[in-house]
């Protein structure tokens, strides 16, 4: 009879690194050598349904810890130094699979962003479907003209030689992903350490366990897992993957964390790839366009994963005789995207969980902030929905303008 294998897992930071809220455990980890897949969702509490429903023979408990991360480093290096992910064919054959393991499951991928972060269909398939297909043939298009040996001259002195730069694969890649865009911001990287013929092995976040567990599934069954591998779980998987000695690190999400990793990196000299978040204005003046600025503004803005996007707009900088005829023109754009009630429209995301939302709450009723708002603020906590909140001249030494807000809320300075 099987044995049963429970592990409790602790949260680890989302991309604006900060711990995350309470979600529901009831974990079943399956096994596959080191391959270790996360099944449902993780919870501040444990309760073991199992030991009443499930016959067990043996009750044990596995992490992933060091040792088999090191095994795990250990058997990918040996299958990089085989030559195996060099040849052309492989990469191909690798890239091939992955556009047509996307193509092929469209719908769970839908359902799996749906259940992380509530994302609309569309949203789904346009900013994460579309765009990971788009990469995949881009690679596959290129990939010849990448590894052709460029031909460059070489100085009088060294007459009659001849030098060309050849592109070489780094080895054995880590690729740490994010939430909020859990499926492209996982992919993407990998597409792209595939293509230039490295092993791989993705942490997806485990902030959307949702999407994490499709991507576990699905390339486990589409991809040569002797070479490309995901491990699911959180804070302690990951610092077991950070102790292992890598060739190069793709890291995307915050500050903290990403110190994190580059601290971890710098035992090894591993270089590094640090894709952060960080403040990002929109400076609108009042010669343009006002409609087609605002409809930018709000596609931009809410909705895209209403507000929780690095390249959203973080905040507005216009003139004070202006500002009164922008926020006028945002009240209307925001009514013909979502409605008259945009707590009730299907055409946004949700927070992703209870304590990014009570993150923007406190954001939006600092003291000093709370009086600002000009348009929305309404919230439903047991929804994690949070409507577009415009507010007025907030003090630049408010909490909203210190950090990140990556949310639905959109202050306007003048």
């Amino acid at each position: 009879m099987a044995t049963l294998s429970v592990v409790m897992l602790s949260n680890w930071s989302n991309c604006c690194n900060r711990p995350s809220g309470d979600y529901k455990f009831r974990q079943a980890y399956r096994r596959n050598n080191l391959h270790l897949r996360q099944s449902s969702r993780l919870s501040s509490s444990f309760h073991c349904w199992c030991a009443t429903t499930i016959p067990v023979m043996e009750e044990q408990k596995r992490t992933f810890d060091a040792e088999r991360a090191a095994l795990l480093v250990k058997d990918l290096r040996n299958n990089f130094r085989s030559g195996r992910t060099r040849s052309y064919e492989w990469r191909v054959a690798q890239l091939q699979s992955i556009w047509r393991m996307i193509d092929e499951n469209e719908k769970m991928i839908v359902e799996a962003l749906y259940e992380d972060l509530g994302k609309p269909e569309l949203e789904s398939f346009t900013a994460e479907i579309t765009m990971l297909k788009s990469s995949s043939k881009e690679a596959l298009e290129q990939l010849k003209r990448w590894m052709t040996p460029e031909k460059v001259k070489t100085s009088v002195s060294l007459y009659p030689s001849s030098a060309e730069i050849v592109s070489e694969p780094l080895g054995v890649v880590l690729v740490i992903s994010t939430w909020n865009f859990p499926f492209l911001l996982s992919l993407d990287p990998v597409i792209g350490a595939i293509a230039a013929g490295n092993a791989v092995v993705l942490k997806p976040s485990e902030l959307a366990p949702a999407t994490s567990s499709v991507l576990a599934k699905l390339l486990e069954k589409y991809v040569d897992r002797s070479a490309i591998t995901v491990v699911e779980g959180a804070v302690a998987e990951t610092s077991a993957l950070l102790e292992q000695k890598w060739d190069k690190i793709f890291f995307t999400g915050g500050g903290r964390v990403g110190r994190i990793v580059l601290t971890a990196a710098a035992k090894h000299l591993t270089p590094v790839v640090l894709e952060l978040g960080g403040k990002c204005p929109a400076v609108v003046d009042s010669n343009v366009n006002i409609e087609v600025a605002v409809r930018r503004i709000i596609a931009g803005k809410w909705a895209c994963n209403n507000g929780q996007a690095c390249i959203g707009v973080d905040y507005i900088i216009t003139t004070k005789d202006f500002a009164p005829k922008l926020i006028d023109a945002l009240r209307n754009g925001l009514e013909e995207f979502f409605g008259k009630d945009p707590l009730e429209s299907k055409d946004r995301s949700r927070i992703v969980n209870s304590f990014h939302f009570k993150r923007l709450v406190g954001l939006m009723d600092e003291d000093k902030v709370s009086d600002k708002i000009v348009l929305g603020g309404q919230r439903d906590e047991s929804q994690l929905q949070m409507a577009p909140t415009i507010l007025l001249n907030v003090p630049e030494d408010s909490l909203i303008m210190q950090e990140e807000i990556f949310g639905p809320l959109l202050p306007i300075l003048t």
